[in-house]
């Protein structure tokens, strides 16, 4: 089943491809969120020869990567402004039929259920057009703010991965949630909306 590409919208909300034409908006929200995201951000660790990649670089991989159906890189939009990133990652098919999900948003978007959006709706398209049985998600235990869309969706911990991703410079802790189809039949964004009704 192919899930890519795709366009995928609710409310304010829409996710996109990333494309070369982002770059503009990409680097500027980048610049202007570099101490907000910085904690947060993958690095290359040492001696692996990874070198930081253009913007075109990066899209020229990701588009690479979801040719391949490893990857569906998502730009965030909020009332027609780029305001982050959703992407699929690590996709496996067979008889695992899992990927992981990361994400990021600029500050001046935070704190307006955005995120947790968005990332619903990458995991409902993933359940459904792309086939995917289960999707990961990674955090720190210091970002509170991305702790806060995984509880908002309900997403279970599953473990705690000592020394799991190069993060900031070092390799970071890192707490392991996660939800499978059967858990969110009619959807998360669905399941999402109706704990917003009642809040």
């Amino acid at each position: 089943m192919s899930g890519w590409p795709a366009w995928l919208s609710a409310d304010e909300v829409t996710l996109r491809p990333l494309t070369y034409s982002d770059a503009r908006a990409w680097r500027e929200l980048r610049r202007a969120n570099a101490s907000w995201l910085r904690p947060w951000d993958a690095t290359a660790p040492p001696g692996s020869n990874a070198r930081p990649s253009s913007f075109r670089g990066l899209v020229w991989r990701l588009h690479s990567q979801a040719r391949a159906g490893t990857t569906y890189p998502f730009a965030v939009e909020v009332d027609g402004r780029f305001a982050g990133q959703v992407t699929v990652n690590n996709i496996v098919r067979g008889s695992a039929q899992f990927a992981s999900v990361g994400y990021w948003l600029g500050q001046e978007f935070a704190g307006r259920g955005v995120m947790p959006r968005a990332v619903a709706m990458v995991i409902d398209h993933c359940f459904t057009t792309a086939g995917l049985h289960r999707i990961e998600v990674a955090i720190r235990p210091e970002n509170s703010n991305s702790l806060r869309v995984v509880e908002k969706l309900s997403l279970r911990e599953v473990g705690y991965a000592p020394k799991f991703l190069h993060i900031d410079g070092a390799w970071r802790d890192h707490r392991i949630y996660a939800i499978t189809r059967e858990e969110c039949p009619d959807g998360l964004l669905a399941r999402l909306s109706s704990h917003e009704s009642h809040e």
